[in-house]
């Protein structure tokens, strides 16, 4: 079975965030505005995400 990807676009800044929320941009491998990055879609990866839903633009591919 093959694991789908997710298409993650960071469309707020980082600057101000709680620590946590900052970990999980770099953890998401995030660092600029506007950046797009393509995830397993995993259930890490997911946590991560539904975590920082407010400064993210998801896509299923």
């Amino acid at each position: 079975m093959q694991v789908k990807k997710i298409s993650v676009t960071m469309t707020k800044s980082k600057f101000g965030r709680l620590p946590r929320h900052q970990a999980c941009l770099k953890g998401l491998g995030l660092k600029k505005i506007n950046q797009t990055v393509e995830v397993l879609n995993t259930a890490e990866n997911r946590g991560m995400i539904n975590k920082i839903s407010y400064m993210l633009s998801v896509e299923e591919l």
